[in-house]
């Protein structure tokens, strides 16, 4: 049996928590007085939905190449540090000199990004989401 003192507005109360029954029923008494509360049953965690072949800690977009595999020189770079709110192209794809290949978020303003040169995307840094600082790689180009 667990104690408790209670003072609500300046009258303390005095409540004795019992055991709970299978039913989720608790006795309590609160001054002397004997009352059966009814408690609502704790929210079962949701249960992660498990994909075979793929590791359960991953995400659904791993487009993100790691930091290792990136060619920095060749790479577009973050010119001031922000959040990546969306990433304009994909893998492979073929780009021109001033397309916008990542939009990113700085002081509450959206700052396109562009391609500095022509040529093809053949790795993406980041993800949406992801917090950069300035020279951070984005995108490479090759």
């Amino acid at each position: 049996m667990k104690e408790f003192k209670y003072t609500i507005d300046g009258k303390e109360y005095k409540v004795e928590i019992g055991e709970i029954n299978a039913e989720n029923v608790a006795e309590v008494t609160v001054n002397g007085d004997r009352y059966s509360v009814q408690m609502e049953k704790a929210a079962e965690p949701e249960k992660k939905k498990v994909e075979l072949g793929k590791p359960a800690a991953a995400e659904a977009n791993d487009e993100a190449a790691p930091s290792a595999a990136i060619n920095s020189s060749a790479a577009v770079k973050a010119p001031l540090p922000g959040t990546i709110t969306s990433v304009e192209v994909a893998v492979g794809q073929e780009v021109k000199a001033g397309d916008t290949v990542v939009v990113l978020e700085a002081m509450k303003m959206q700052n396109n990004i562009e391609a500095e040169k022509d040529g093809k995307v053949t790795a993406i840094a980041v993800k949406v989401g992801q917090a950069v600082l300035e020279d951070d790689p984005l995108v490479v180009i090759e």
